[in-house]
């Protein structure tokens, strides 16, 4: 099971790299509906170690219906909206992009190391990727100057703190009532954001948050 994990983590990296070469808002939303149910899935796969709770479970798919499916349902409404298909000119280059995030997996693999957690040998690699998905969302959200790619640099932000979670507690059931919580405000959020969206495309006839600066005085 171990071994399942570790290929997991693997791709959930993949998904953050990937995230930062693409240009297309479509291929970055797929990309986020499996990071979600990756992410979903690690603490199942870690409780399987032990014993799997009916209660987990309920709360698994209710997770995975929400990161998987919900909000990536509402990110392609706004985009469909929108009609805005391609991160034209992001703020950071595509190649400067990547090789910021090889260099966050070696951070986060050296304040792995610094903290020194290890359960099973498994945490070590779980906190690994949390920081480089928490990040790569803050990178993702500070080098784009379109606002659907900044929402989704968001949500990479927010799979980045629930994998942080899951790697700091042994309790994975706690874990799970956080991010339920956690998930119900990050989905008023999404719609929120598919708001201001809407208001922003409709005033200026596009998302560029570089408009903005329009609205100074």
């Amino acid at each position: 099971m171990i071994g399942g994990i570790e290929i997991f983590l693997a791709v959930i990296l993949l998904t953050v790299l990937f995230s930062l070469t693409s240009s297309r808002i479509m291929s970055l939303i797929k990309l986020m509906a499996l990071q979600g149910a990756l992410v979903s899935l690690i603490p199942v796969l870690l409780e399987l170690e032990s014993k799997l709770h009916a209660g987990g479970l309920i709360l698994f798919t209710v997770m995975l219906t929400i990161k998987a499916l919900i909000i990536p349902g509402l990110l392609y409404f706004a985009l469909t909206r929108m009609a805005i298909m391609r991160e034209v000119e992001p703020l950071i280059g595509y190649h400067s992009s990547v090789a910021a995030g090889l260099g966050l997996i070696l951070v986060a693999a050296y304040i792995a190391r610094q903290l020194n957690i290890a359960v099973e040998g498994v945490q070590p690699l779980v906190l690994i990727t949390a920081i480089t998905t928490l990040g790569g969302g803050l990178f993702l959200m500070m080098s784009r100057s379109k606002a659907l790619t900044q929402v989704i640099g968001y949500l990479m932000l927010d799979n980045g703190i629930y994998l942080m979670g899951t790697a700091l507690t042994r309790e994975t059931r706690s874990i799970y009532l956080v991010e339920f919580g956690v998930l119900l405000d990050l989905l008023v959020a999404v719609m929120i954001m598919g708001i201001i969206l809407n208001n922003i495309s409709k005033t200026f006839d596009d998302v560029d948050t570089l408009d903005l600066e329009q609205l100074k005085d």
